[in-house]
């Protein structure tokens, strides 16, 4: 399925300028119909389950417990 520039936009979250700005660096993949850029959606898979493991690391990260540091000596 291909989307328009402002249908990527919608899906990624993102302005439309700066898709059209990722089509021009060459960082996402578009075909140019003549009119309007064309993006294959299917492209951006690997980017969404990425950052679902990402957020799957961070959040097993911040529920680890801090370990209590052996070296502390309790002076009153």
């Amino acid at each position: 399925m291909y989307l328009t520039v402002k249908e990527a936009a919608e899906y990624l979250s993102l302005p439309e300028a700066t898709i059209e700005s990722l089509i021009l660096q060459k960082k996402i993949r578009a075909i140019h119909d003549g009119e309007q850029y064309l993006i294959y959606k299917e492209q951006f898979k690997t980017h969404f389950k990425q950052l679902e493991k990402y957020k799957e690391l961070i959040e097993e990260i911040m529920n680890e417990p801090i370990p209590e540091d052996l070296d502390v000596k309790d002076e009153d």
